[in-house]
């Protein structure tokens, strides 16, 4: 009687060994190259405006901000909250508001890196302003270089709108600085498109991962004793899998396997598991390419700021103002030759509770400058230069001359 260990391990050596089938359930591919995209104007609205939740947060958070900034009229130093320009961008066309209208500028500036805007003249020589989308317009550059006319296409239809005598600017073109375009402008979701790829990928993804019941996929082992699958009999097993186990409406089915079967599920890596960083990574990409701090988007794991205050006090220093300042001058410039006058677009952001805080201590500061002249106090917090007498009361109220 040999020994019981030298039996068993006998036994064991000459055992069938288990097999996958000859019809692999996993698929194994060399890695491809990354999937991107368009980078058309199309693309954008389509895979960024309309599809990815951060992106469009953070074009809203622009666009409604900057709309909602008063406009005055600084005309030779007086600011006037009452003019003809003022009149016209407030309502630019009986179908359009004011702040419809800066909307509108402000999301095709983040689409295309373009904004314009068609001016009409009527028979009462009154004006309207209607925008265009920005990839039905095509600049038509002269022999020297310059833009000297713009394509208008819808469809099939295109007309060209050209400057007249009677309408000298038809067209108003606003565009973002494009490092390699003399002619249109750089749209900030360009340098977004990758991040916004990723997260609508690691979304695409996390829900393929819920459709399998929130577990991976696995493999069908068998031993070599119960022989190869022929074809029906996998086609059947694979549609049986595929009716009766995948989905989150299976989630949790028990499995029945006959003939030797056995399902053997595959685990998931820590670095599968990384997608979680890689979407949240992604998300603050897209908001950096559009100016927003990540914190006023509620993204998770960003602290660079102490509080959310400070925080939307950094996205109106450095995203709002700067985009509504140059907006307006560039409003200004084209507007000036349809509407006479030595005046320009002003924005009053101290209407603005966000920026007033911060704008009172900055004067209340300066007002505790003594080496200061009224008139220079003035000048440095964006006044005209007009001071009142202090020292008698005869003259409060009345201007120094």
């Amino acid at each position: 009687m040999g020994n019981i260990f030298v039996r068993l391990f006998r036994q064991r050596a000459i055992s069938p060994a288990e097999r996958k089938s000859a019809h692999s359930f996993i698929s194994m591919i060399d890695a491809q190259s990354a999937s991107w995209s368009g980078r058309s104007y199309a693309s954008f609205a389509q895979h960024g405006l309309m599809k990815n939740p951060v992106a469009h947060r953070a074009m809203t958070l622009v666009t409604q901000n900057a709309a909602r900034v008063p406009l005055l009229v600084d005309d030779q130093g007086e600011r006037l909250a009452t003019h003809p320009v003022l009149e016209l961008l407030g309502r630019p066309n009986p179908d359009l508001s004011g702040p419809e209208l800066i909307e509108t500028i402000f999301y095709h500036l983040q689409l295309s890196g373009n904004a314009f805007l068609e001016v009409l003249q009527f028979e009462d020589g009154k004006y309207q302003i209607y925008p265009l989308r920005p990839d039905r317009v095509t600049p038509v550059v002269g022999d020297d270089g310059w833009i000297k006319a713009y394509d208008y296409k819808v469809g099939t239809k295109k007309r060209t709108i050209t400057p007249s005598k009677h309408n000298p600017v038809p067209v108003i073109h606003l565009r973002n600085f494009h490092p390699t375009n003399d002619h249109s402008g750089l749209a900030p979701i360009t340098a977004a498109m990758d991040a916004v790829d990723t997260h609508n990928k690691a979304c695409e993804w996390h829900k393929s991962l819920l459709d399998n019941a929130a577990r991976p996929s696995g493999a069908l082992i068998y031993s070599a004793e119960a022989g190869n699958l022929t074809k029906d009999q996998f086609d059947r097993l694979k549609s049986e899998l595929n009716d009766s186990f995948q989905g989150a409406a299976n989630a949790g089915r028990p499995m029945v396997l006959e003939g030797g079967l056995d399902w053997k599920a595959l685990s998931m890596s820590p670095r599968d598991m990384d997608f979680i960083e890689t979407k949240n990574s992604a998300a603050r990409d897209i908001a950096m390419a559009f100016g927003v701090p990540p914190m006023l988007l509620c993204l998770a794991g960003d602290n660079t700021y102490a509080n959310y205050r400070e925080a939307n006090r950094a996205f109106w220093r450095q995203t709002i103002i700067p985009q509504v300042i140059k907006t307006c001058a560039a409003l200004s410039r084209c507007l000036r030759p349809i509407i006479a006058g030595d005046w320009a677009l002003v924005p009053n952001f101290e209407a603005i509770e966000a920026v007033a805080d911060e704008r009172l201590a900055n004067w209340a500061t300066i007002d505790t400058i003594n080496t200061l002249t009224d008139d220079e106090k003035r000048e440095l917090i964006g006044l005209p230069k007009h001071t009142f007498s202090k020292t008698s009361p005869d003259n409060l109220g009345h201007r120094e001359d």
